[in-house]
């Protein structure tokens, strides 16, 4: 984070307190909804999830399929 703004780090190389989320779009929302970044990282106030929203979007964040893709199901063997 760098002026309440959420930095991407996927090397995990910057300094300071960071925060895991998964590579989907709908964690990041989730993540927003609970204000989870400000809590995790101990810092009052929103942040700006505009940067990793867009890291996500240009890393080809994973998409949830649908129920009826084929090849979605878990095999349990």
């Amino acid at each position: 984070m760098v002026d309440g703004v959420l930095t991407p780090d996927p090397r995990r190389r910057l300094p300071g307190r960071g925060a895991w989320l998964h590579p989907d779009p709908e964690c990041l929302d989730r993540a927003e909804r609970r204000s989870a970044f400000p809590r995790a990282l101990r810092v009052p106030g929103p942040l700006d999830t505009a940067a990793v929203r867009s890291h996500l979007q240009a890393h080809g964040a994973r998409e949830t399929p649908a129920l009826d893709t084929p090849g979605s199901k878990v095999d349990p063997s």
